[in-house]
């Protein structure tokens, strides 16, 4: 009796730790399968821009070769105008795949949301697409020529400024990287105020340090040099301020100040 009391009495523990541990695995499951996707898509953007991948390295580098001596780069190392151009197709690719990429990431979060926040989800996802694509085209077209223009312009007397291709890559790969994520502050102050983290009011109570902030950011971010990181910090602290105007339509406190009380 006493034995099978004992079993009995455990039965509800162990079946909510097989409940948590099969949900943990098919969230583990569906996780790799998100990931997969992903992985197929980047491959897929590949295969059909590697033809392409000389047009490509000529239009990614257009905003550096039209800012130096004879319009030319150098390739220090023998693979490089081999690999610079394949490596170059490959991050093109990923920037190409990130619509699939962030609404995996969507569709992965999207059942644990009530029906209301899927129909504000909807949006802001598209927002965060069309605002990572606005950060590399912002980048890419206002960011590069100044920043080039500048470093040319600054070169000692007696000094060819003669850049390495492959070192470009690594150059621009990174401040494309960063002003794609930064122009997702907006979308990410939504987030925080949308899921209660914090209120409009509080943001724009801490902007000052917000402002510091982001300088303190781009200084990671960027070259070693105040013009480069002064271009990231400037844009990040105003969409501070975007994302500040857009969550006051977000918040949820909002409604509920709003009705009257009876």
């Amino acid at each position: 009796m006493t034995g099978d009391s004992d079993k009995s009495a455990d039965t509800p523990e162990k079946d909510g730790e097989r409940l948590q541990e099969g949900t943990l695995i098919s969230h583990l499951v569906e996780l790799r399968g998100r990931l997969l996707k992903i992985t197929v898509a980047i491959v897929i953007a590949f295969i059909a821009l590697l033809p392409f991948s000389d047009e490509i390295f000529t239009f990614v580098s257009q905003p550096i070769r039209d800012a130096l001596p004879g319009n030319a780069m150098i390739a220090t190392s023998v693979a490089s105008p081999l690999l610079t151009p394949f490596k170059m197709t490959f991050f093109v690719s990923l920037f190409a795949a990130m619509p699939v990429v962030l609404y995996q990431a969507w569709s992965f979060v999207a059942p644990g949301l009530y029906k209301r926040e899927k129909h504000f989800a909807l949006p802001l996802l598209a927002s965060s697409i069309m605002l990572f694509y606005i950060g590399v085209a912002f980048a890419y077209y206002l960011v590069f020529p100044l920043l080039f223009n500048f470093f040319t312009a600054v070169a000692p007397p007696g000094v060819e400024v003669m850049t390495d291709i492959a070192q470009y890559l690594d150059f621009i790969t990174l401040i494309v990287l960063a002003f794609g994520l930064a122009f997702e502050v907006p979308v990410a102050i939504v987030l925080m105020v949308w899921t209660g983290l914090t209120t409009p009011a509080k943001l724009a109570s801490v902007r000052q340090y917000v402002f510091l902030g982001a300088f303190v950011v781009g200084m990671f971010l960027t070259p070693p040099d105040m013009f480069s990181q002064t271009l990231l910090a400037v844009p990040m602290y105003l969409l501070y301020e975007l994302g500040i105007v857009m969550s006051r339509t977000f918040d949820p406190r909002r409604k509920s100040k709003e009705t009257p009380v009876t």
